[in-house]
């Protein structure tokens, strides 16, 4: 994929960016060198390849240090929504901004 300066025109006034000409050169050429790294990889096939966990698992032996999935603070719900304006079922109840 190339991009063409219309390209960077477009995508720096969708950022709100105001570039010189001299700007938009070099990011066409920075988008376009990123773009070929991106075709690269994507030529690569990864078919039956395990994703890593972290970079160092492709050198060495990683054990991942993950806590046990326990509940370690009880259900306060009622006394987080004392100070709300408006609740119901358990539910913050909040004025409709969208029609």
């Amino acid at each position: 994929m190339s991009l063409t300066p219309d390209d960077v025109s477009r995508i720096a006034h969708l950022a709100r960016l105001e570039l010189q000409p001299a700007e938009s050169e070099a990011l066409l050429g920075n988008l376009n060198d990123f773009f070929k790294i991106v075709d690269q990889m994507s030529a690569v096939d990864t078919a039956g390849i395990e994703p890593l966990y972290t970079p160092l698992s492709a050198i060495q032996q990683v054990q991942l240090r993950l806590r046990d999935d326990v509940v370690t603070e009880s259900n306060q719900r009622e006394a987080n929504q004392r100070s709300a304006p408006a609740v119901e079922d358990g539910l913050f109840l909040v004025p409709k901004v969208i029609e």
